[in-house]
């Protein structure tokens, strides 16, 4: 079968009826949210593209290929976080992610593991060439056309930027950056083509979200499932720091939190489970009616879903990163250093093993903590966050004591007893990476984190578990593992254009 080379939308949440049956034991049908719309049909109406759009956002979050550990890019988050030193599993429990925990994956381009966030982000790419090439075309009112080629824009931006992370080098600041990057496919034929630089990918990476802002600019979104000109501010932001555009970095995230509040302290210990948080730039919400039980993001990384990978392994914060906080600071009392967690009252088949986190806490349809559902919304984009960015890329461009005025205002809410940072140079730029380790835990970001900084993975030391890691503790920075492996699927349907990374 030639690789990604299909005439028809027909991924997960674009598809007519998937028959899945979960490794949990629950067999059922379920519906897609949306019709199967060819290419030839997206031209015929606004109302069509509208459907490729939503059943774009629900890919993101939805089960693919019939497999619970692949749901969407946040199947994708919690390869990224179980990569590095932070999340740690444990007990291998059913054992999902556990070969991504050791590095298997990868490094064999023969993977599902691995040839799932490729054919993921080209498959979210395909549909969004087919809404940009074929919406001028389309009869509508041009104000809500601009709307989806904006979000459209978005999205290819936002999976170009995911690939060339995963399966390219690493960008250097300041380098011609003339490694391979990834095949650029900007139309609808997705014939073989050679790799691009990856200079050439994050040009057109700039340019598709100058165009996403362009159009979104001055919009309204439905909810927070969707792209406004702000989220597309952040996502300007995280490549502008991936790149080493420090100025561009601090000035984008500044304008993508700007109207998003931080959250308080007593919101922040309420589980990380609804868009409506005040902190939230771009998020998801599961619904019943698209419910997959025990694919759903909180089905692996809430603390109280009863199922048996919450049960068997629950998600546990490295003991390291734990130690360097106060107890005042909000962020440590979501982890028990106990692992009882006895304020959620869990049943005696619950694992308990010190330094669990409940920063994620399954809900019912109604918002209430409830263990029988894994329900709860999914948090992409959060203006702490961009706080963060722009505290980093200040202090990176020397502008120390502005850093420092963002960072402190940012530590003071999570912490009412900190005192302001003290730290300058190296030891302060490693203080405020240290915040983003403990505030984005398991939302995936600390694999590109180590890559993009350059620094190794050292789990020595830590209360990871040698059954679960293979007793893989270090990788150096710069090993070829940092990047992932071209799918072999790719390879071979290439003839040939398309170079594999060092094996």
């Amino acid at each position: 079968m030639k690789f990604i080379n299909k005439k028809t939308i027909l991924f997960a949440a674009a598809s007519v009826v998937l028959s899945m049956v979960s490794s949990c034991d629950r067999d059922y049908l379920e519906t897609g949210p949306t019709d199967s719309v060819s290419e030839q049909l997206a031209s015929g109406s606004i109302e069509n593209i509208s459907t490729i759009i939503n059943g774009m956002h629900r890919n993101m979050y939805l089960r693919q290929n019939s497999s619970q550990g692949q749901n969407g890019n946040t199947g994708i988050m919690i390869y990224m976080d179980v990569m590095g030193e932070d999340l740690i599993f444990p007990a291998a429990g059913p054992n999902w992610y556990v070969s991504t925990i050791r590095w298997l994956d990868n490094a064999n381009a023969n993977s599902g593991n691995l040839f799932y966030p490729y054919d993921f982000y080209y498959e979210q790419i395909r549909m969004a060439n087919i809404v940009i090439l074929k919406t001028p075309a389309v009869a509508g009112d041009q104000a809500v056309k601009d709307k989806l080629m904006g979000e459209a824009y978005a999205f290819r931006a936002f999976s170009y930027y995911m690939l060339s992370q995963i399966y390219a080098n690493r960008y250097v600041a300041g380098g011609n950056n003339t490694q391979m990057g990834v095949p650029l496919r900007l139309d609808l034929e997705f014939e073989a083509i050679p790799r691009a630089s990856l200079e050439e990918v994050y040009t057109s990476i700039n340019n598709d979200l100058t165009s996403s802002f362009g159009l979104l600019s001055g919009k309204a979104r439905t909810n927070k499932s969707h792209f406004n000109a702000s989220v597309v501010k952040g996502l300007m932001a995280r490549v502008a720091l991936t790149q080493g555009k420090y100025s561009q970095a601090a000035t984008y995230a500044k304008e993508a939190r700007a109207g998003f509040a931080l959250m308080t302290n007593a919101d922040y210990k309420k589980g990380f489970n609804s868009y409506d948080n005040t902190e939230w730039l771009w998020g998801y919400k599961p619904l019943d009616t698209t419910s997959d039980y025990f694919g759903n993001f909180m089905a692996y990384m809430s603390r109280n879903y009863n199922s048996s990978q919450i049960r068997q392994a629950p998600k546990v914060v490295n003991n390291l990163l734990y130690a360097k906080f106060a107890t005042t600071d909000v962020r440590t009392q979501v982890i028990d250093p106990t692992g009882a967690h006895t304020a959620l009252n869990l049943p005696s088949t619950y694992l308990k093993v010190p330094y669990t986190s409940q920063k994620f806490l399954s809900t019912n349809s109604s918002g209430a903590i409830d263990n029988n559902t894994s329900l709860g919304d999914i948090p992409f984009m959060r203006a702490a966050e961009m706080y963060l960015i722009e505290a980093e890329a200040l202090a990176r461009d020397n502008k120390e004591a502005q850093s420092k005025i963002v960072f402190n205002e940012f530590e003071k809410n999570r912490n009412p007893s900190y005192a302001g940072a003290t730290t300058t140079g190296q030891a302060y730029v490693d203080e405020i990476l240290n915040s983003r380790r403990l505030e984005l835990w398991g939302e995936g970001f600390r694999f590109l984190d180590l890559k993009r900084l350059n620094l190794p993975l050292d789990r020595t030391g830590t209360n990871q578990v040698s059954a679960v890691t293979n007793n893989l503790l270090t990788v150096p920075a710069g090993d070829k593992r940092w990047t992932w492996l071209i799918p072999q699927g790719e390879i071979d349907a290439s003839k040939g254009l398309v170079k594999q990374n060092d094996l």
